[in-house]
């Protein structure tokens, strides 16, 4: 668990990303997804990727995810862009990054494709995860296409 500034210990990196998940879900976004980066980078854990229809829900899906983060948990965004525009708003809450795109935006980035070494992981725990704090690790993959 990682801890705040406060002390106050935060749940896993993995639990922080399915409640970022919750709120899109909650705010009507569409096809949200949690992608394992473990494996793939030691800069973040995790993504969480979802799309809004509008520039108004984007805002108010970030304020929200905001607003669960601090005052449930404590946790403090450390950045965010694209606020102000609201075509891709990035959260940046260091082992948690989440992205809200507008579907041609996403489309665009295709951030699944551009970090596809990464593992899609269920927007819910399944029966084997419950009452365990492991928390699936994505496989290294070796890219042998050098040799």
């Amino acid at each position: 668990m990682t801890k705040t500034q406060s002390g106050k210990k935060l749940p896993s990196s993995l639990e922080r990303a399915r409640m970022a998940a919750r709120v899109i879900v909650e705010n009507k976004g569409e096809d949200v997804c949690i992608l394992d980066l473990r494996a793939v980078t030691q800069a973040f854990d995790f993504f969480v990727i979802g799309s809004g229809t509008s520039r108004r829900q984007l805002r108010a899906i970030s304020d929200e995810i905001d607003d669960v983060f601090e005052k449930d948990l404590g946790d403090t965004r450390l950045s965010v862009s694209g606020y102000q525009e609201s075509r891709w708003v990035v959260l940046d809450y260091g082992d948690v990054v989440v992205h809200l795109f507008e579907p041609e935006m996403r489309e665009y980035y295709a951030l699944e494709d551009l970090w596809g070494k990464g593992v899609e992981i269920p927007l819910e725990p399944d029966a084997a995860e419950s009452g365990s704090d492991k928390t699936p690790v994505a496989p290294v993959v070796k890219d042998e296409s050098n040799n």
